[in-house]
């Protein structure tokens, strides 16, 4: 029987049950808060990827207890992490003892000055002659580098080690729970559709598809154009020499996903390539960089969000950053999703207003 039945019950008690129902669900979003990004971030990817899981379930019928389909599926999506992130961390690796390297060498015979410092349009005199006092002379340069506190590194070190193992943990649950929402998202949507319709009615439906549709919407025009962006940016870092292509290209990718974020990579890819002294090839990536991007931020992601979530550009921005800002990297989805529902919302209030009443 459930708790929130009226089975002949007074008003206080059903208030009771009630205030009950909302406390238990309160302590479980509590016991759970730690752990809800990851429920979050599976959801997500089941939503956007359940189109192409649904073709290959058509292609390929599960038996009773086929679970084949969703472990595929779900290492599919992790490797699509796991990749990219060991191929940093192995860059990393290398730059780390590169650095490592250089500083031991500073110590020692110091750090000469680059032959660009003289070249500043501005300020060269003052900087070649801070370089000199402090990085030149060995004496000079190895007590700058000593003036970091050792304690506050391995206490940083510290926090870091537990925070990366916290995401380590989150993401095997993210990859636990998107294996389950494969394997039984049937019959969650199939409840899903059934709550809503218990407790708003055939509006809660509608806002819920509305909402599925967003974060489809989103995955084309923000990771989906991000990637494409990535790529062709990659190939540019390629031609014009910039250190690391492979890893910049990456990281253009990551950053382009967020309106505006891909010309702080390639700025930076563009500035290592005036240091290094390549103007030409600098000003040319500098260029490329901002046509893919006015190409990609005005027409492309317009018309992919747009469609979707039939949000005008500025709310989907506005939804993006503001959902960036609040929630993180879940705002990129969450933000646009409850702007488009709150859009379906205002366009039923406005135009029929006993929509919530049927």
């Amino acid at each position: 029987m459930s708790i929130l039945a009226s089975d002949g019950a007074s008003r206080p008690q059903q208030a009771a049950r009630a205030v009950l129902a909302l406390l238990l669900v309160c302590l479980g979003i509590w016991t759970l808060h730690r752990y809800l990004p990851a429920l979050i971030w599976a959801a997500i990817l089941a939503i956007a990827v359940w189109p192409l899981f649904q073709r290959a379930l058509r292609r390929w019928p599960p038996g009773k207890h086929n679970i084949l389909l969703p472990s595929v599926f779900t290492l599919a999506l992790a490797l699509m992490f796991l990749v990219p992130m060991v191929l940093v961390a192995v860059q990393a690796g290398k730059e780390i003892h590169i650095l490592y390297e250089s500083i031991d060498k500073a110590r020692t015979d110091g750090i000469p000055a680059p032959e660009w410092l003289g070249h500043l349009p501005v300020g060269s005199q003052q900087a070649t002659g801070w370089w000199q006092d402090n990085l030149t002379n060995p004496d000079s340069a190895k007590a700058l580098l000593q003036k970091a506190r050792q304690s506050e590194f391995v206490t940083n070190s510290r926090e870091l080690g537990g925070e990366i193992v916290h995401r380590v943990v989150l993401f095997g649950f993210t990859l636990l729970t998107l294996f389950f929402l494969f394997r039984d998202g049937d019959r969650v949507g199939e409840q899903l559709k059934q709550a809503s319709e218990r407790a708003f009615g055939p509006a809660g439906e509608r806002v819920g598809r509305q909402m599925i549709a967003s974060v489809h919407g989103t995955v084309d025009g923000l990771v989906l154009v991000g990637l494409g962006e990535g790529f062709i940016m990659g190939v540019g870092y390629v031609i014009a020499g910039v250190p690391h292509p492979t890893l910049f290209g990456l990281f253009t990718a990551i950053a382009a996903m967020v309106p505006l974020g891909a010309p702080l990579v390639f700025g930076i890819a563009a500035a290592l390539l005036l240091v290094q002294g390549s103007m030409v090839s600098a000003i040319a990536i500098a260029a490329v960089g901002m046509v893919v991007t006015f190409v990609a931020d005005h027409f492309v992601r317009p018309t992919l969000i747009g469609s979707a979530t039939r949000l005008p550009f500025l709310w989907v921005l506005l939804g993006i950053l503001g959902g960036v800002e609040t929630w993180g990297l879940l705002g990129l989805f969450l933000g646009p999703a409850v702007m488009a529902a709150l859009m379906l919302l205002w366009r039923e209030w406005t135009g029929r207003q006993g929509t919530f009443d049927t």
